[in-house]
């Protein structure tokens, strides 16, 4: 079983940065793609990015720009660094581990972000 742990989440006022990381369990991390995944009171869950075990990445459209995805293999984390926070940002965030091979997919517990207007 692999564990994931996050941290960085706060409160922030809009335009400001925040940079949250997740470090995760096992030596299953690197061949994992990971994700960053986000829920707002009364929505969805929904993908914010993710990155590939060789480093490719992919974005939500809202977030493009803004966001960057990225891990460290050697340290089993994966960080997003989060710019030009905007109030429509605020929301639980998730990590999330998915390894293909296995059918392993797994979440942390979430670290809550709130942006102030």
């Amino acid at each position: 079983q692999v564990q994931l742990v996050e941290s960085g989440g706060g409160l922030v006022q809009a335009g400001g940065s925040l940079r949250l990381s997740c470090a995760a369990s096992g030596s299953i991390f690197r061949i994992s793609t990971m994700g960053w995944y986000r829920q707002a009171p009364g929505k969805q869950r929904e993908l914010v990015a993710h990155i590939t075990r060789t480093g490719s990445t992919n974005y939500a459209d809202s977030v493009k720009g803004r966001f960057t995805i990225s891990r460290d293999n050697a340290k089993n984390t994966v960080n997003l660094q989060m710019n030009s926070l905007k109030p429509e940002d605020t929301a639980l965030y998730y990590c999330n581990l998915n390894t293909a091979l296995t059918g392993l997919d797994s979440w942390g517990q979430g670290t809550q972000v709130t942006v102030s207007s």
